[in-house]
């Protein structure tokens, strides 16, 4: 089992346009082989002082996949690549991190 932590940057005033294609595109993703878990969460503001402040043009992608090669065919999958179209401008910039279990 492997996890993904998607770091999503948005374009200013484009996060409505995001969730709303990112809800397009959950279903066929937690479809497919290997795919345990796949969602949008956002910053929560607390008072835990270790937390750094809200981040409001960000969304974080957590995902749970039983192998990487389930995350390799899920990077190419065809509704991804339409996904990746779909939200051309709205998104300035990911990071992934890509976590096995100790």
């Amino acid at each position: 089992m492997i996890s993904v932590i998607a770091t999503i940057e948005l374009a200013e005033g484009r996060r409505e346009d995001f969730l709303a294609a990112f809800a397009q595109v959950v279903p066929k993703v937690l479809a497919e082989d290997g795919c345990v878990e796949y969602g949008p969460w956002s910053d929560l503001e607390t008072s835990i002082e270790a937390q750094p402040p809200v981040r409001g043009n960000v969304i974080t992608a957590v995902e749970k996949w039983e192998s990487i090669e389930a995350l390799e065919a899920h990077l190419i999958a065809p509704h991804m690549i339409d996904f990746r179209k779909a939200i051309e401008g709205i998104v300035t910039g990911i990071t992934l991190h890509i976590l096995k279990p100790e």
